[in-house]
């Protein structure tokens, strides 16, 4: 992944302020960590990027997501639409808060639809944790016109888009608040990191309690500090913002680099007749990290993986079949599985999980391939690549037609 591959000098530098002082913990301590405030710089760089008012570094994507839905309002008994593509961490964040995901319909551009989030509508649906898949963006146009309509909470999972936008706004800043991870396979990196981001200055207030035991941060002696509310540990590390701050800084960099080499790859594709794109909501606020294409249909999706695991083609993922991304294989979600009873297990549900009938999403998501988008690609590894990709496909194609 692009935050990897370009890992060096700055991310040492930024390591080592930390271990010279020692101070490891991003609260306190003022006079021994010699004006080293790591988790304070990595949230700046955030807010550089996105324009965001408030950004607040925690321990990973998924407590910041749970953080975002806790901090706008999302709690016990609330509905919540949520997308059946995703990393599972954002229908689980929903799940942790007490609150209970109904499952939607995803279109071209691997995210919930307007028309999906409306037809999943009840009476008891209180908001939207909409994700932002592969690097795009929805099409945020039509959701916040139904969001509008509704008057719903809109939460955005930007985990996978950070430094995405649509028509001028980053993903994550649409609703009332959004998050990003930075853990190790992302656009840029903290090892595990995620920042939650929010133009609401309650929403904020309420985040910065909520993710370190209540704390509210005032006064110079942490264990004299109120708490107004209850919360738990979300907090991250020096040692994992300084990492943070140093590949934040590489983003515009990265971002620019991966537009040049998926358009280049696309231009490539294109000319295979076999071979269509993933819609994204802007293409011009395209990240880039991800180049998505769809074939013709399911069995010709799943007889080019089988050529491409022949030809030792790699950088790839067919999600349909991914045990972590995809609804399929969620049975311990659809089953309710836990180690201890969640509030959705007391509450009567409008979906039964084992019996979903989403048949744009399996249509999507069972002709979709995606390809990790790399910074560091030659023009000869970006050209070798397509040749494979569409010698695979067109092999593939005469076997699924003969």
């Amino acid at each position: 992944m692009p935050g990897t591959e370009l890992f060096g000098a700055e991310e040492r530098k930024e390591i080592n302020d930390v271990m010279e002082t020692g101070i490891l913990f991003r609260y306190g301590h003022d006079a021994q960590r010699k004006n080293h405030w790591k988790a304070k710089d990595f949230e700046s760089e955030v807010r550089k990027i996105t324009g965001a008012k408030y950004a607040h570094a925690m321990s990973s994507g998924s407590t910041a997501i749970a953080t975002a839905l806790a901090a706008s309002g999302i709690g016990a008994g609330d509905e919540v639409i949520v997308p059946p593509f995703t990393f599972i961490a954002s229908v689980e964040a929903v799940l942790w808060v007490g609150a209970v995901p109904v499952f939607a319909e995803v279109d071209e551009t691997l995210c919930l639809s307007a028309e999906g989030i409306e037809k999943a509508l009840t009476p008891n649906t209180k908001g939207v944790c909409l994700v932002h898949m592969c690097g795009g963006n929805a099409d945020m146009d039509g959701i916040i016109a139904v969001i509008k309509k509704h008057n719903l909470i809109l939460v955005e999972d930007a985990g996978q888009a950070f430094a995405s936008s649509y028509k001028g706004t980053y993903t994550g800043l649409f609703g009332k608040a959004g998050s990003y991870s930075f853990d190790f396979f992302k656009i840029a990196t903290a090892g595990e990191g995620g920042v939650l981001v929010t133009n609401d200055e309650d929403t904020y207030k309420k985040a910065d309690v909520y993710s370190d035991h209540g704390h509210n941060h005032i006064g110079a002696k942490r264990g004299m500090e109120e708490h107004p509310y209850l919360g738990f540990n979300y907090r991250i590390s020096e040692l994992h913002a300084a990492i943070g701050v140093a590949q934040t800084r590489r983003v515009p960099y990265i971002r620019e680099t991966n537009r040049r080499n998926k358009k280049m790859m696309q231009q490539l594709l294109g000319a295979n007749k076999h071979i269509g794109f993933a819609r994204v909501g802007d293409p011009e606020g395209d990240s880039a990290t991800h180049l998505n294409i769809l074939l013709p249909d399911t069995t010709s999706a799943q007889r080019v993986v089988e050529e491409f695991n022949a030809a030792g083609v790699a950088g790839f993922d067919y999600w349909y079949k991914n045990m972590y991304h995809f609804i399929n294989q969620w049975q311990h979600l659809k089953d309710l599985n836990t180690v201890s009873k969640l509030p959705a297990q007391l509450f009567e549900r409008s979906q039964d999980y084992n019996k979903l009938h989403l048949p744009k999403t399996q249509d999507v998501i069972g002709r979709l391939i995606s390809f990790t988008v790399r910074c560091t690609w030659t023009e000869e590894e970006i050209r070798d690549l397509a040749t494979k990709i569409s010698a695979c496909v067109n092999k593939a194609m005469v076997a699924v037609s003969a």
